[in-house]
């Protein structure tokens, strides 16, 4: 599937590609981190509605962080991250804001020159077109639905671990309890009955959008022109492109900063790309040692037979 379409140049589909005949438009996140309040309503939402047990109250010490980072039960992680960055002056002499546009309202628009600012985030499972967890899935628990997002079968789950190692995002993570796999579904159980994931639903500021990809990456690119045009340079989209090394993100993001600020790879690459060559050499090389020992056995032969004449 990955190399068909790279070769040809087009722009994957990945549910028909499943096995999914006629699918509907693939639907996704896009999550704008400029007007996240750090509110953690869609981590909330997600436990409830999911059913995901607690996992621990303890705060890092550094932020307003509790969950610290994306695990088998926090399928949404809200990252609060400081920096100290000073006010830019613009070119006209004001005091331009380092996070957001001057009329909006965010906990950073409060910082003094010289003073830190939050950079809020809402992460989740990428849904990548290229998803390397199913690749090496053994049981066939980790699926591709006909919305072209990628669900986990805790029933078939047999709690192998593959998946953990080879997602590029380090997303999945097994539950110590038992050993299986755990990871966003997009709310799959909504989405078949026409409804949005529960956290784009109580997201009160819309910094988590849900619906078709193509519309929020329009959505997306015009919000990008409108942060650059109120002088937010820093603004940029991450995940977005279907030929990068993924074949794009299903849920993508627009920063403020660098991925690797946000704790994301900053070019991601499916890390089961290069299987197909690796089974190939490893083929190779296994013919050519059996013809190596063939070929030890039957000279000490041939020379014998020629000896006896």
């Amino acid at each position: 599937m990955t190399d068909r379409h790279l070769l040809s140049g087009t722009e994957p589909d990945p549910a028909r590609d499943a096995g999914h005949p006629q699918p509907p438009p693939r639907v996704g996140f896009f999550t704008d981190t400029s007007v996240c309040i750090g509110c953690k309503a869609c981590e909330v939402a997600c436990k409830e509605w999911n059913a995901i047990p607690e996992d621990g109250l303890s705060l890092t010490g550094m932020s307003y962080d509790n969950t610290q980072g994306l695990g088998a039960s926090t399928w949404r992680h809200v990252a609060f991250i400081e920096q100290q960055k000073p006010h830019v002056p613009a070119p006209d002499g004001r005091t331009q804001l380092p996070l957001l546009e001057a009329e909006s309202k965010t906990p950073a628009e409060a910082a003094e020159p010289g003073e830190f600012r939050w950079l809020m985030s809402s992460d989740v499972c990428k849904h990548c077109t290229h998803a390397a967890c199913l690749d090496v899935c053994p049981t066939g628990s980790l699926f591709r639905t006909e919305f072209g997002t990628v669900v986990v079968q805790e029933d078939i789950c047999n709690g192998c671990g593959y998946c953990v190692p080879a997602c590029p995002y380090g997303v999945i993570e097994q539950r110590p309890d038992d050993g299986r796999a755990f990871k966003c579904t997009m709310c799959y159980d909504r989405l078949g009955a026409g409804q949005e994931p529960a956290c784009a639903k109580a997201c009160p500021t819309e910094s988590i959008q849900f619906g078709p990809l193509d519309e929020l990456r329009e959505r997306a690119a015009l919000r990008v022109d409108q942060l650059h045009e109120a002088g937010v340079d820093g603004a940029r989209l991450y995940g977005h492109e279907p030929d990068d090394g993924v074949g794009g993100d299903g849920a993508f993001f627009l920063l403020l900063d660098e991925p690797e600020v946000y704790g994301l790879p900053p070019n991601p690459v499916v890390t089961t790309r290069d299987l197909p060559t690796m089974w190939k050499h490893a083929g190779a090389a296994a013919l050519s040692l059996v013809g190596g020992f063939a070929l030890s056995f039957a000279l000490p032969a041939l020379r014998g037979r020629k000896g006896a004449r």
